[in-house]
């Protein structure tokens, strides 16, 4: 029996003005407010992190950013440092598969992340997972195995004890492909869950949470969060509409 505690996280990506999100937001809350067996958590923008905070202020919904830089501060125009997070957020989203594809996330750069959102006080969610083409070579233990062990290298049994992971198959994200909760527990079971423990001993590998992200919605989530090793979601689009994110939650429960 899982005693670990499972999480849904939305993760918006680049949707929602702040008057959007302050809707979105207002509609979830009295929804969600008698949650108290999941972490719930909205990844939103930067420009929506100053209302969601003003809304969710006491609430049981926890706010996370997409991004960061490992930097305290500098001339990194453009760039957001983990500092100037901590006002906003508990949780950030580190090594997506969009910031690796479109933005030369590497698992270098991730690695650092980690360790500046760490350090900051912030919680990573950091995000795991194959392309199609990996997937279909085989090479899915392979490449996400590469993901953990260098995303997650240097780190102690404390500060690793508050790391979520994300497995997130690229193929599986906006594409209408869905791994069954067969395969993905799989990877979860066989390849993250004993890297984690060849790194970080038996006690931290079974405490810490490993999310699934790859089309999760209200008609499967129950399915796949009822798996041994899938702790939760990363919710994408379907985090976007109340009635969606809600349903993925109560599969959670």
């Amino acid at each position: 029996m899982k005693t670990r505690k499972p999480m849904v996280a939305g993760n918006w990506k680049m949707n929602k003005t702040s008057a959007e999100a302050a809707e979105l937001l207002q509609s979830l809350k009295p929804e969600l407010k008698d949650v108290t067996t999941v972490d719930l958590v909205v990844c939103a923008p930067y420009v929506d992190l100053p209302v969601a905070k003003q809304i969710l202020a006491g609430s049981n919904i926890k706010i996370g950013a997409q991004n960061l830089h490992w930097e305290k501060s500098g001339a990194y125009t453009g760039e957001v440092s983990p500092a100037m997070l901590r006002d906003f957020c508990d949780y950030v989203i580190i090594g997506h598969s969009e910031r690796r594809a479109m933005f030369g996330e590497t698992d270098e750069t991730v690695n650092k992340k980690v360790f500046a959102a760490l350090e900051a006080g912030l919680l990573p969610i950091v995000c795991v997972g194959e392309t199609l083409d990996e997937n279909e070579a085989g090479q899915t233990a392979e490449v996400v195995g590469r993901m953990v062990r260098e995303g997650l290298k240097g780190l102690s049994q404390e500060l690793a004890a508050h790391v979520v992971v994300a497995y997130e198959p690229v193929w599986a994200i906006g594409t209408g492909k869905t791994a069954t909760p067969e395969q993905a527990n799989a990877v979860h079971k066989q390849v993250i869950r004993p890297l984690l423990l060849e790194m970080f001993g038996e006690t931290i590998a079974d405490g810490m949470r490993i999310l699934y992200g790859g089309s999760v919605k209200p008609g499967n989530a129950k399915e796949l969060f009822g798996m041994s090793d899938i702790d939760g979601g990363l919710i994408g689009g379907a985090s976007l509409k109340t009635p969606d994110f809600v349903g993925i939650v109560q599969g959670a429960l």
